[in-house]
């Protein structure tokens, strides 16, 4: 494995060449993407399109067959991954089911500065009292006491996203975030996400989405994943067009802007004939 291509001293994850295989079937190839501080991307593309394995990648769960992944300079496959994730949070859907549904929201916090699920740890009252002050920054003071089983789905990725932020992380991923949310909750969650994006000394954000008008204006960065390929990246003004999102769909996809947001609409298409 290569090591990533003229790294930089401002990069937060530098990926060079990227090529997943398994079996017979390449998941991920040839991609570049790389992530400097200061910026906040976005991650689109249809299913199937290696979203999730770039994101396996990243976490170090899938390992590259050729190509390079270096999380603050450092290349994954030549220092200590499990060390590296502390680097960095995500928050995905995939970890609600593996919190206890009887653990109080202040644990679930607390128990991301030991990357720990179903906190057994004693935390300090210095940790303790960090957790209450994230718990206030994502609006979910009241939570505290609250067990997971009661809390809504936009109030369990609110906490999801406070217990990332307990690891003090460089690179934040939120993995579809939105999913589940009803149009009122979502969009106060977007609002939410776009605080977390201008909080000084916060991460890097990296927000995972099938849907552009989830884009907030903070997000600077775009990235296009088409069959395992980077279809296209950089500044989102001239990634998310209708050219481009059109071509990473396979479909017509008008684009426009709205303020800061985006609008889109798919092409329409002839509805299939009566069997």
């Amino acid at each position: 494995m290569r090591s990533p291509s003229l790294p930089g001293v401002d990069d937060i994850l530098n990926i060079s060449d990227l090529r997943v295989v398994r079996g017979r079937t390449e998941i991920l190839r040839g991609v570049d993407w790389r992530v400097r501080s200061g910026e906040h991307w976005v991650i689109l593309g249809p299913n199937g399109s290696g979203k999730t394995s770039l994101l396996k990648s990243v976490t170090g769960y899938l390992s590259p067959t050729s190509g390079a992944v270096a999380l603050l300079s450092k290349t994954y496959g030549e220092s200590d991954w499990r060390e590296q994730r502390l680097q960095l949070g995500i928050v995905t859907s995939a970890l609600q089911a593996s919190i206890p549904p009887a653990e109080a929201a202040l644990d679930t916090v607390v128990s991301g500065r030991y990357a720990q699920l179903d906190l057994w740890a004693h935390p300090s009252r210095t940790e303790i009292a960090e957790a209450r002050k994230l718990l206030r920054f994502v609006g979910g003071s009241r939570l505290a006491a609250r067990e997971w089983a009661y809390l809504s789905q936009g109030e369990r990725q609110r906490i999801l996203i406070a217990r990332a932020l307990m690891a003090r992380p460089r690179l934040l991923i939120l993995d579809e975030p939105c999913a589940g949310l009803d149009p009122v909750a979502r969009e106060e969650f977007l609002w939410f996400v776009e605080s977390l994006a201008k909080r000084r000394g916060g991460p890097a954000l990296v927000l995972v989405t099938h849907h552009a008008e989830e884009i907030m204006p903070a997000f600077t960065h775009a990235l296009l994943l088409r069959e395992g390929r980077a279809f296209a990246a950089g500044p989102k003004a001239g990634v998310i067009t209708t050219r481009r999102m059109s071509g990473a769909f396979g479909a017509r996809i008008s684009v426009r802007r709205a303020g800061e947001r985006y609008l889109t609409a798919v092409g329409h298409h002839r509805r299939p004939s009566a069997l």
